[in-house]
């Protein structure tokens, strides 16, 4: 089948089939063991972290021997 015909074919369907048939193609990809590579991008943990000690950045103890 044609991707365009099937791209069409997808556009036509509510938004909840459209769910379904993604999550159908999530299966087969599994099913025929795809592999899908998801790589991280540059900057996606931003916000993650939104605590740290005040002194984070001061020596530890345990290295004043290595000092």
């Amino acid at each position: 089948m044609n991707e365009i015909l099937l791209e069409g074919k997808v556009k036509q369907l509510p938004i909840e089939a459209r769910q379904e048939v993604s999550d159908y193609v999530d299966f087969l990809l599994y099913k025929y063991h795809v592999r899908q590579t998801v790589r991280p991008r540059a900057g996606c943990m931003q916000g993650t972290f939104t605590w740290m000690s005040d002194d984070f950045n001061a020596p530890l103890e345990d290295f004043n021997d290595y000092q």
